[in-house]
């Protein structure tokens, strides 16, 4: 087995390498001056079975492009197998056509990945599951709910706390987290007239005098986040925090975060943002023992599902 890091999450890299007690594959990784990508592996990987570990977040292209190179470089180098470790899939809300005229980007990007000659797709909360068909190989889509689970059974009393879903599409991953804690459910029933920006229309359920945790699998501008955030407080809720899969953070995210009522987002490191962080709003969650498990049982031809069995 061999791990290839790409440059889009270096450290997340070297934390899942450590875990699984493997160094890093050598390679060279880098741009000429007209930004054109230029992979060269420095090892020899005749015959391995090849991770390739990157997040296809901001700059979306040009991280998307470089894991499609380093997996051609490894095909080109007979590389037994390929599989493209994505912790955060890009491209994935644009999953169907919202109008006429427009693209299926998400199923673009599969095949993109598929024809550069990875066998086999590793990623986590996916945020539409019908991408896993969009593939002609096999997708594990990991799920970070058990590591916020153990979060907030660790930080919350639970008596008084209840799970929210910011909008009616994420009912499903908002109930699996409120029976897992055997709590209440409400839901912030939203209109969204464009792409990031939405409007919170009703509450859904009581939240009286409750600690509110909103469960997402992206935040991206925090529009919704933080609208859902004060229409709460105004309903009633003692506090509101916000726990999401993937901390994409673009825009003026962190400054809308920072002014905003949510006493904390709590995110997974799937991204690596670069930006400054309000220490005191912001707070990561580390996904590399479950991406380094999983990388595992592949390895042995064991089942990953069984991890959150």
């Amino acid at each position: 087995m061999k791990l290839l890091a790409c440059n889009s999450n270096l450290a997340l890299s070297e934390e899942i390498a450590t875990t699984l007690n493997i160094p890093l594959t050598k390679a060279s990784i880098k741009k000429f001056s007209d930004e054109e990508i230029f992979v060269e592996v420095n090892e020899n990987v005749r015959g391995q079975d090849v991770y390739v570990i990157q997040s296809t977040s901001k700059p979306a292209n040009d991280n998307l492009v470089e894991l499609l190179v380093c997996i051609d470089a490894l095909k080109r180098a007979s590389a037994k197998q390929i599989t493209a470790v994505i912790p955060y899939f890009g491209y994935a809300r644009q999953d169907r056509k919202p109008g006429p005229r427009t693209p299926i980007s998400a199923k673009l990007v599969a095949n993109l990945i598929t024809k550069s000659g990875a066998d086999r797709v590793l990623t986590i909360d996916l945020h539409a599951g019908q991408i896993q068909g969009f593939f002609d190989i096999p997708v594990d889509n990991l799920y970070a709910a058990p590591i916020l689970l153990e979060d907030i059974k660790k930080n919350y009393d639970l008596d008084r706390t209840v799970i929210i879903s910011p909008d009616v599409g994420g009912v499903v991953r908002a109930r699996y987290i409120a029976n897992r804690l055997n709590i209440g459910l409400a839901i912030v029933d939203k209109r969204r007239e464009a792409a990031n920006i939405s409007e919170v229309l009703n509450i859904i359920g009581d939240v009286k005098e409750k600690n509110c945790i909103l469960i997402d699998d992206i935040v991206d501008t925090a529009g919704t986040l933080t609208n859902a955030g004060d229409a709460l407080l105004n309903v009633g809720a003692k506090t509101v925090s916000a726990y999401v899969s993937h901390g994409v953070l673009s825009g003026n995210a962190l400054e809308k975060i920072k002014k905003s009522v949510l006493t904390e987002i709590v995110t997974t490191n799937t991204i690596s943002n670069l930006l400054s962080e309000d220490k005191n709003k912001i707070r990561r969650l580390s996904v590399a023992p479950l991406i380094a498990e999983a990388v595992k049982r592949i390895d042995n031809h064991s089942s990953v599902s069984s991890l959150f069995n």
